[in-house]
């Protein structure tokens, strides 16, 4: 038998169960061990009282063991004797929450599995359409208090943000765009040199860079290292509950914390994308005097001839909107966080994606407003 649970006969029951020791949480998984090996024995069974009478201690968690105990048959097996006020006060408070019974899962039909996915799909996108606009209409509203003076001017966290998100992404984006730069002049020159027209490189790495590459590569690196960063951030203020301080403190969670990071977005991805398409022509300028055999005077000369201010103020005027579409997204998912540490990561990763796939689409929707208008 047991240490806690032993079965026994009383005049006028069945069977009695017999109850002794520490019924507390210390002890609940040995207890739980003896109610399961009881089980079987008390299926079939209803006119059985359980003694508590030598029951030493008794908590919560012994309580809900014992009450478990009592509904192990079809109908809840005879009643608690021998209790003390404190424990039958107990076991009565624990005898009104009834098991919650979970509804079985649905059977999803395979045939409809794949229309079912693209149905929920097209509902969280339109859900996330409305929130960025939402999330926008804040940002707006924050903004245009902090124009009017009705509130204040963050000055000092929108610098520390630009350091963060734009000064200290200087060396990786100039690193990835010398890169990129480079192999697209290789690739270039090896297929031009069949044609003897190598020196038409120029004009493709500069325009390609300073029309795409270099303000593409800068909006996903921002989008990888920063719009993570942000999510993360605010995520984790979600689950601290610091939006809720702010809120009873009269601060704007908006204006004090997304508006700044958003800000730097706009302002400092142009100079970022700047940065980077020098860098992916720098790259180019080698890899044509290593590979191509271009002179680099050569190189400035027909840079000078087909480069136009155009072509660098198509890349920069993209700049603003990727950099406001990344802020707004990482925001949005980070103000998503529900509260553990599993759903901070899977907004993380949500926020990353999402963005490197809005900046690509945008990029595309802005080459063909380019050439509709013929800029």
């Amino acid at each position: 038998m047991g240490r806690y649970i032993e079965l026994g006969k009383v005049p006028g029951s069945d069977q009695v169960i017999l109850c002794s020791g520490g019924w507390t949480s210390t002890n609940a998984r040995a207890l739980e061990l003896e109610i399961a090996s009881l089980a079987p024995s008390l299926t079939e069974k209803h006119n059985i009282d359980i003694d508590i009478a030598n029951v030493e201690a008794l908590d919560t968690a012994g309580a809900w063991l014992l009450t478990k105990l009592r509904r192990t048959g079809n109908d809840p097996i005879g009643s608690f004797t021998g209790a003390s006020d404190k424990h039958r006060t107990l076991l009565e408070r624990i005898n009104q929450y009834e098991p919650e019974t979970l509804p079985p899962a649905p059977q999803e039909n395979p045939v409809l599995a794949p229309f079912v996915f693209l149905g929920r799909t097209v509902v969280d996108a339109g859900q996330d359409i409305y929130a960025v606009n939402a999330t926008l209409g804040h940002l707006l509203t924050a903004l245009a208090q902090t124009l009017t003076g009705r509130a204040p001017l963050r000055l000092a966290s929108f610098v520390q943000q630009f350091e963060q998100i734009i000064l200290r992404a200087i060396p990786i984006v100039a690193l990835i765009s010398l890169v990129v730069g480079a192999i697209i002049t290789q690739q270039t020159i090896l297929q031009l040199r069949n044609f003897g027209a190598a020196i038409l490189v120029v004009d493709l790495a500069a325009i390609l860079m300073f029309r795409e590459i270099g303000v593409l590569l800068a909006a996903i690196m921002v989008a990888g290292r920063s719009g993570s960063a942000i999510t993360a951030e605010i995520g984790s203020m979600r689950i601290r509950e610091e939006f809720d301080a702010l809120r009873v403190m009269g601060v704007d969670p908006y204006q004090a914390l997304m508006l700044p990071r958003t800000l730097a977005l706009i302002i400092g991805l142009p100079l970022l994308a700047f940065i980077g398409s020098m860098a992916g022509l720098a790259g180019a300028i080698l890899v044509a005097k290593v590979y191509g055999d271009i002179p680099v005077e050569v190189f400035i000369i027909r840079l000078r001839d087909s480069m136009t201010i155009t072509s660098v103020l198509a890349g920069l005027l993209k700049a603003p909107f990727m950099g406001l579409l990344v802020g707004l997204l990482a925001s949005l998912e980070g103000m998503k966080v529900q509260g553990s540490s599993e759903s901070l990561g899977r907004r993380t990763t949500a926020s990353v994606v999402k963005s490197i796939f809005v900046v690509i689409v945008a990029d595309g929707l802005f080459a063909i407003f380019y050439a509709a208008i013929g800029f």
